[in-house]
């Protein structure tokens, strides 16, 4: 039983919001030791849209460095030759239709089924190793009218609840708090850290008590505690740190979710200056397309196909525009697309037939020998959790595996 003076509810709660958490280290300095300038930042951003797309105006028909752009990736033109378009891909065991939304970046099959729990995200699993590095170790955003919606999920499994407003997340990342609001958030930091002691002391008195399989899990968790111990060391010290200047106004929502593809765009602009200011290294972010759901089941018709292809390109467009906007942004002798891996895709190859195999996806950016189709077979296909495993290596981090991925991407090879 728990102790009488810590209630289930609040060990419970605690221990949710905890596991999993990015693990913070100490503050990395401008300048090493003898004074050269740092290492320019390597990055990540995770797209995800959640109604698939036509399949036929995204693949390019021959495989190699020789395709011919399809009408979506003709919006991509400016940045062909850095990025890889991939076919015949998928997440192994991810079934389910709709389910597989949530494990675009966890991979974790059968999202369907009873008592399904999910595993830590791509961008989780990095920022709990380096995600230290920045003021914010990850951000998690969506483009959504439904407030359970994220890519983003914990050690533990629990989603991530995710920022859907790009005037909201404009306003955390460069508005500066007045000097009463930031002692205010201070002593919230502070307040968090003495109820995080009180528990694990509770916790630790508990565990005495447990099974020695119990007392493996709550090791688990106290390993959880100490992470978010650091997390809120580091965050009481940004809080003190001014936080950057940009030459942007605030975006202006738009509140009509059948305009989603300029709402991604206003959210695409403050990524954008999130990774310029390295105030993050990590994105992540869920597009809702569910108002375009009864045209995606089309069954061919032509001018259900015609609106479809027109809001699909619409998608696109934005996307073009984020990525040649990362090109034209300079950083120390390079461009923040060569640093920063940009993937996108979705959670179902066809969203007609509700199919989780042949996925449209694609990688920008990050260092990589790109301007390819990296095509695989469309009856068994590749696992497209492996790229995840190219791109937790290309971060420093040392992983052969991560999810269903047991390998790095055959054929992605680095610049």
């Amino acid at each position: 039983m728990l102790p009488s003076s810590l209630s289930r509810r609040t060990f419970l709660r605690s221990a949710g919001f905890m596991l999993g958490l990015p693990m913070l280290e100490s503050l990395q300095p401008a300048q090493a030791a003898d004074g050269t300038p740092r290492e320019i930042p390597r990055r990540m951003v995770a797209i995800e849209t959640n109604m698939g797309i036509l399949p036929q105006f995204f693949f390019p028909e021959k495989s190699g460095r020789g395709y011919a752009l399809t009408p979506y990736l003709q919006k991509l033109a400016a940045v062909r030759d850095q990025m890889t378009v991939f076919s015949g891909v998928s997440h192994p065991g991810v079934t389910g239709g709709h389910a597989a939304e949530k494990c675009f970046l966890t991979g974790t099959p059968h999202p369907e089924r009873g008592g399904f729990r999910n595993w830590v995200s791509l961008d989780q699993f990095a920022a709990e190793r380096i995600g230290n590095r920045t003021r914010f170790p990850s951000l998690v955003l969506a483009m959504s009218s439904e407030n359970n919606q994220t890519l983003s999920f914990t050690r533990s499994g629990a989603p991530i609840a995710a920022e859907r407003s790009a005037n909201r997340l404009f306003q955390r990342l460069f508005m500066q708090g007045r000097p009463e609001d930031v002692a205010a958030n201070v002593e919230a930091l502070r307040q968090e850290r003495s109820m995080l002691d009180f528990v694990a002391d509770q916790s630790r008195r508990l565990n005495r008590t447990l099974s020695r399989a119990d007392q493996q899990r709550m090791e688990q968790y106290f390993t959880s505690v100490r992470e978010l111990e650091r997390r809120l060391f580091a965050s009481e010290g940004w809080e003190h740190r001014p936080k950057p200047r940009v030459n942007a106004p605030p975006p202006q929502d738009i509140d009509d979710q059948r305009e989603f593809v300029r709402k991604t765009g206003l959210m695409f602009d403050v990524m954008k200056l999130a990774l310029e200011t390295d105030s993050t290294r990590f994105v992540s972010l869920f597009i809702d397309t569910t108002v375009i759901h009864n045209i995606t089941h089309h069954g061919n018709r032509p001018e259900a196909l015609a609106e479809l292809r027109a809001m699909e390109e619409g998608q696109f467009e934005v996307l073009g525009n984020f990525l040649r906007a990362l090109q034209e942004t300079r950083e120390e002798g390079q461009n923040l697309l060569d640093r920063t891996m940009v993937f996108y895709g979705t959670c179902m190859g066809s969203a007609n037939s509700h199919a989780n195999t042949n996925l449209p996806a694609l990688l920008a950016g990050g260092g990589f020998r790109h301007g390819q189709h990296l095509a695989f077979d469309t009856t068994n296909n590749y696992p497209l959790t492996n790229v995840f495993v190219s791109m937790l290596q290309r971060l420093g981090i040392e992983t052969n595996e991560f999810s269903t991925g047991r390998g790095t991407f055959r054929g992605l090879e680095l610049a």
